[in-house]
């Protein structure tokens, strides 16, 4: 999946009639801070995305997998709106890990002693 935010709309007049009734939208990819990427996608939107929204978008054959895309030529589909994004450094994750190996350590030590 790709982390996203929605910065456009696609309009085509003439396509395929089996994307007739779709909204296509411009997904550009970003990091973990949000920061905008480079990179971007042309998706189905199948939650009512709007322009500015950070959405998680599904790609290749699990794009055909949602009830409006089944068996179309889809290759990216917005199938989430995020509302919220929690996640931690490999820094902060080891400052945990040592500070609970400490911890570990000293238990074991006081056992020992006993």
């Amino acid at each position: 999946m790709l982390l996203g935010r929605v910065i456009g709309t696609v309009w085509a007049t003439q396509k395929d009639e089996k994307l007739e009734g779709l909204r296509l939208l411009i997904v550009r990819a970003v990091d973990l801070e949000l920061k905008p990427l480079s990179n971007f996608v042309i998706a189905v939107d199948t939650v009512s995305a709007g322009v500015g929204e950070l959405v998680l978008v599904a790609q290749g054959s699990s794009a055909r997998q949602t009830q409006e895309t089944h068996n179309k030529p889809v290759d990216a589909v917005i199938m989430a709106i995020v509302e919220n994004l929690n996640y931690d450094t490999i820094e902060n994750l080891m400052r945990e890990y040592q500070g609970r190996e400490q911890d570990v350590s000293e238990r074991i030590n006081r056992v020992a002693e006993t």
